[in-house]
């Protein structure tokens, strides 16, 4: 698998809003971890996310995998207009763990939600 094409495809999707090309990224039992959002199906997860999302901004920052191909580590800056217009800037690292065929079983977020999780509140 290529990560860095991966990582970019990943990010696009998410950029463009597109959650049924991200959920295709996961297993059919794929689940996110969100500071914010919980655990949940990753279908369930992105099309809450969109809901909640105006517009989205990314700049990839830097991709690290293991060796084994089953784990890797997007780190990006997320600019996040939500639906009601406010925005926060943070920077993520997202924690993609792959099953054998190369599908997404769980990927958990990491970010500081100091500011985001009290502008998420009040939508």
């Amino acid at each position: 698998m290529d990560f860095h094409q991966f990582a970019k495809d990943y990010l696009h999707f998410l950029e463009t809003a597109d959650h049924k090309k991200l959920a295709q990224l996961f297993s059919e039992n794929g689940r996110v971890t969100s500071p914010i959002y919980g655990n949940m199906p990753a279908k369930d997860f992105y099309q809450g996310l969109m809901q909640d999302t105006n517009t989205s901004k990314l700049k990839l920052d830097g991709v690290f995998a293991e060796d084994n191909g089953s784990r890797l580590i997007v780190l990006f800056d997320y600019d996040w207009t939500l639906k009601n217009g406010k925005n926060v800037l943070f920077k993520v690292s997202d924690v993609f763990e792959f099953d054998n065929q190369g599908k997404v079983e769980k990927l958990t977020i990491i970010y500081d939600t100091v500011l985001s999780r009290a502008l998420v509140k009040e939508l």
